[in-house]
């Protein structure tokens, strides 16, 4: 009788001596050429004939009944690589965050894991590790001194293996010099086999033993691969990746076809901002202590009230889409006149078709110490002939913004201030396109325009500077743009929301209407952006007050006084020590006094380049292309302080609590200097010749960057219910 095909289990079945069974398909066929099998296969062959009868090779054979009684089973949840899945491709964080909304909402049910019982998980802890690579596991990255074996005399090799080997048993040796381990863990895959999609069994025996415990918490270690663009070698945020979740819609909305009208945003409201006597009082009490009034050389547009810029039903033309208001948009450039203080140099107004409706150059009042050519464009030769003034054009400009004029303009606060004007009706590019952190954070005019208008504007910009014209311009485009895709174009919640707020639409039994709650426990202050929408944010200065802000947001607080009693449903946490002292978190001085999304992705400062086009400042990171790893003794140390945190997480959770743990991305500081890299270089050929750059941009550092940028896609994740 011909055995059946083997399962994932079979093949990574333990032997009796501990080793996993190596005999796979290839073996085999090599088996079968050359009649000669390996030794255990010998063995198991062996053994086979002594279970025949007699020497005529009969063997006796135990019919099993093809219906087989079920055991029983209770309903307790549990998460587990099922050997009948077939994948496809590699886990992505997605589907990690998929897997929590499954738990605890409404999200599908996932076909990359086995989960039985799901109703039955009563909480979700998801736990952000940067920092943490599968060579650890492995081998290729040292925690430990080299261990002579037996087997080799003493030669002082070491063995080690990777995660394909590990899944077939086979050992590696390599001698322990560092050396060996850098050539090893930057070797590029040429070719990826649907093994490498599957997650590899933890065996404690083989971990090294800052790492053993993880075989105590989790069945298997899992290859998730962190968001990203190859084609741009980009590494987009692995913590937004789980933390916002896309949109789902509604049974009407999945019948409707073709196309749909704009959404209208949940909180959005057109209402005056100041509308009591005590606000406007309030409001006025900060201009008198601001010195915004006449007696400071400022003017306000003749606009006595705010009704006075609503235009009649008659007087709208049908289908307009400025319903009757005038449109202008506005960009100003500046000059420096002392350490703090910023005058206008230029002012240029566009109107709703694109012409140009004022372009002058401003002489300040005060002397000029800094021209910022570099950004405003304006030289002295510009502004020698210059006569006209400040007062000249805030005359100009009431007699062009009239109760029914909208001013357009991108962080326009600045732009009033340097024009000493106030408007009511205004439109802020930055508020209509909010940074995806959150404010006090404003996304650059010039990132706005590469992404929603593929346009690239501000050319000059840290070499011949602005052209405040083209800058209007881009910001009319994007109203335009705005009113054609809706009021949440442009935002977060354009194509995705808080997990949170997912979460918390979504009810813990059926016959309650009690939505779930969440919490964030990070390093800085994450209520300020990543914990936003959470009901409780728990800010850290290091590992262990994580650790005990995990477990108080879990369990809750005896008096509800910030988490309630019993504890949220889900958590999401970060441990970071490990990130700090291998490097990976580049924002050093970002750390960790400041807000937990100074670190979100890898960057280095080298996009804050020297103004100085003369002699530039060229980053240490670029001309010193060796990355620095600590010691194997600190960050074996480092390791097991990070295992023992997780372990002592896992210990405190309670019964029926899904525990995920993820790296993130795998090592991103080689892509973290190759793109500081190409960044110098396009900045230095704007202005020079190929020769004169300090530093160069080929096809061989674009070959590998594109490398360095699939290897810290590459992560690790680990899922259980305790």
């Amino acid at each position: 009788m011909a055995p059946g095909k083997r399962t994932r289990d079979d093949f990574e079945e333990e032997g009796e001596d501990g080793t996993t069974n190596p005999f796979g398909v290839g073996q085999t066929l090599a088996g079968l050429n050359d009649r000669s099998m390996p030794a255990h296969a010998q063995e198991k062959e062996e053994s086979d004939n002594d279970g025949r009868n007699g020497e005529s090779g009969w063997q006796t054979v135990n019919r099993k009944s093809k219906k087989q009684k079920k055991e029983k089973a209770g309903n307790y949840p549990s998460i587990a690589h099922s050997a009948q899945a077939r994948l496809q491709s590699f886990v992505k964080i997605g589907d990690l965050q998929n897997l929590v909304l499954y738990l605890l909402a409404d999200g599908t049910a996932p076909q990359w894991v086995s989960v039985r019982h799901h109703a039955e998980v009563r909480k979700a802890v998801v736990l952000m590790v940067p920092g943490l690579e599968a060579d650890m596991f492995d081998g290729k990255i040292t925690l430990e001194e080299a261990r002579k074996l037996d087997s080799d005399g003493g030669n002082g090799t070491t063995v080690l293996s990777n995660s394909a080997d590990v899944q077939n048993g086979v050992g590696v040796q390599t001698n322990g010099s560092s050396e060996a381990h850098v050539s090893q863990s930057n070797k590029q895959r040429i070719h990826i086999s649907p093994d490498d999609y599957y997650p590899v069994r933890l065996v404690a025996p083989k971990l090294p033993d800052p790492l053993k415990p993880f075989a105590d918490m989790f069945p298997h270690i899992w290859p998730v691969k962190a968001p990203g663009d190859d084609k741009f070698s980009r590494l987009h945020s692995p913590l937004y990746a789980m933390l916002t979740s896309p949109l789902t819609k509604s049974k009407e909305e999945k019948k409707r076809k073709g196309p749909q009208p704009p959404l209208e945003g949940r909180d959005w409201q057109n209402k005056p901002v100041f509308e009591t006597d005590a606000e406007k009082e309030n409001e006025m009490e900060r201009r008198r202590k601001a010195h915004q009034f006449s007696q400071d050389g400022w003017v306000d547009t003749k606009v006595d009230k705010f009704e006075d810029g609503e235009t009649p039903a008659s007087e709208i033309q049908q289908g307009s889409i400025t319903a009757g208001r005038d449109i202008i948009a506005m960009d100003c450039e500046m000059c420096k006149t002392s350490a703090d203080l910023f005058e206008l140099t230029r002012v240029s107004l566009v109107g709703w078709d694109g012409d140009i409706v004022l372009d002058k150059l401003v002489k300040p009042e005060n002397p000029i110490t800094d021209y910022l050519t570099p950004y405003s464009g304006i030289t002295k030769a510009m502004l020698e002939p210059v006569t006209t003034t400040l007062a000249d054009i805030q005359a100009q400009l009431l007699t062009l913004l009239t109760p029914k004029t909208i001013l357009i303009g991108h962080s326009l606060n600045a732009d009033l201030t340097a024009l000493k004007m106030t408007h009511p009706f205004v439109i802020d590019t930055a508020f209509l396109y909010p940074h995806p952190r959150g404010p006090p954070l404003k996304s650059s005019l010039k990132w706005l325009s590469q992404k929603y208008l593929t346009r690239e504007i501000q050319k000059g910009h840290g070499s011949q500077g602005h052209d405040s014209v083209e800058d209007a311009r881009a910001c009319l485009d994007l109203v335009k743009q705005k009113c054609e895709k809706g009021k949440l174009w442009g935002t977060s919640e354009a194509s995705g929301e808080s997990i949170f707020r997912r979460l918390g639409r979504a009810s813990k039994r059926r016959d309650h209407d009690e939505g779930r709650t969440g919490a964030v426990v990070d390093w800085g202050e994450p209520k300020r952006g990543i914990g936003s929408n959470a009901a409780v944010a728990i800010g850290c200065t290091n590992d262990e007050e994580v650790v005990a802000g995990v477990k108080r947001a879990v369990v809750g607080d005896p008096d509800g006084a910030l988490v309630p009693g019993g504890g949220v449903d889900f958590v999401w946490a970060r441990l970071r020590e490990l990130e700090d002292l291998r490097g990976w978190w580049t924002h050093a001085h970002n750390k960790p006094s400041t807000s937990s999304d100074s670190a979100v992705t890898p960057a280095t400062s080298a996009t804050a380049a020297s103004t100085s086009i003369s002699t530039p400042a060229v980053p240490s990171t670029i001309l010193n292309p060796l990355v620095s790893e600590p010691s194997p003794t600190a960050l074996a140390a480092a390791v097991a302080r990070t295992t023992a945190h997780i372990h002592s997480i896992f210990q405190a959770l309670p019964p029926c609590t899904a525990f995920i743990v993820y790296s993130g991305t795998g090592d991103p500081r080689e892509m973290a200097r190759l793109q500081a890299q190409q960044q110098q270089f396009q900045r230095e050929y704007r202005t020079r010749k190929w020769d004169d750059c300090t530093v160069h941009w080929t096809d061989t550092e674009a070959q590998a960057l594109r490398r360095a940028c699939a290897r810290a896609r590459e992560g690790v994740g680990f899922v259980v219910v305790k």
